[in-house]
């Protein structure tokens, strides 16, 4: 039996525990505090919850971060001496580390000792948490620099609920779940501004063709960015209600603030902060990007938002 250890009480660290626990494996889901744990515990899961790091990590196959990319190093640095070497290193956060610009691969390797980097893998997919927990089938991409350490991972994870593949470009698979974010939070702002289909289909795929650009000019691979990883996580959280950047760019939209939206919800929204992380990396590449530079300035520069702000005749002339 596989032994498997999620860092954070997060829902994609819960639903990934009861995902992994209904196949068979034998999950401790890590939890800031012993409250939290034994709340967790009092329900009926396939896993169970300690607040105790040392525990969940000991004699793991795999360990999981699902926890927002703006904490991940703070919480690997707290498990790093408790990390055995065979231990697979997955990240299932999807963002950027504002302060570095960092992937969150590169947060890992940075926070592990040396013999581990070659262990350290992705996960990223259209994986909206709430259809898993309800036994929705999903697909998702693991890449890992070494296509052993890949297959490894998928061999522990995959379900008849959750089809997995694999991928060596860390770059891309990572890129893609970080910044599709900013997209959605636009599509939401459009139907936020009721500005129809046609618009957000328009917008969609001028900003998609922004985030290929930085890709590839990151090291990325161009097919990536059409696989489950990219075009199918994209399609997911620009058009779900589910998706947390979806709602808060659509509650923009409707004259409500950043900082209010943000405070009534219960979970991150990762491309709030990867927004400021890419407006960075674009810079420092000499790229125009002109569908996340509007976001950017929706979220971080107090743009006002109404139909004519949303410049269509300026985009569209910007992606000829």
């Amino acid at each position: 039996m596989p032994k498997v250890a999620i860092i954070g009480n997060t829902s994609w660290g819960n639903t990934l525990g009861g995902l992994l626990g209904d196949n068979g494996a034998a999950v401790k889901l890590w939890a800031r505090s012993a409250a939290e744990a034994e709340e967790r515990n009092r329900g009926s899961h396939s896993y169970s919850c300690t607040s105790h790091l040392q525990e969940a990590l000991d004699d793991a196959d795999l360990a999981i971060w699902a926890v927002p990319s703006q904490t991940l190093r703070e919480n690997v640095r707290q498990a790093a001496s408790y990390l055995a070497s065979r231990t697979l290193l997955m990240s299932a956060a999807k963002g950027l580390e504002v302060s570095s610009c960092k992937r969150m691969s590169q947060v890992l390797a940075e926070e592990v000792a040396p013999h581990s980097r070659g262990q350290i893998c992705v996960l990223s997919g259209p994986n909206l948490a709430k259809e898993i927990a309800r036994g929705l089938p999903a697909a998702s991409v693991i890449a890992a620099r070494q296509a052993s350490t890949a297959e490894r991972a998928r061999q522990l994870m995959e379900s008849s609920r959750l089809a997995l593949s694999t991928s060596d470009d860390v770059i891309g698979v990572e890129l893609g779940g970080a910044l599709k974010n900013i997209i959605a939070l636009g599509a939401g702002v459009i139907d936020g501004l009721e500005l129809g289909d046609n618009a957000k289909g328009a917008f969609i795929s001028w900003g998609w063709s922004e985030v290929i650009s930085l890709g590839l000019a990151l090291g990325a691979r161009a097919d990536t960015f059409s696989g489950p990883a990219g075009l199918g996580d994209l399609i997911a959280t620009c058009s779900s209600t589910l998706s947390r950047n979806y709602q808060v760019g659509y509650e923009l939209a409707r004259g409500r603030s950043l900082s209010e939206i943000s405070a009534s919800m219960p979970h991150v929204a990762e491309g709030v902060a990867t927004t400021l992380a890419v407006h960075r990396l674009a810079k420092s590449q000499g790229l125009e990007l002109p569908v996340i530079n509007l976001v950017y300035g929706i979220l971080h520069e107090g743009l006002p938002l109404s139909r004519s702000s949303i410049a269509f005749s300026d985009l569209a002339a910007a992606h000829r």
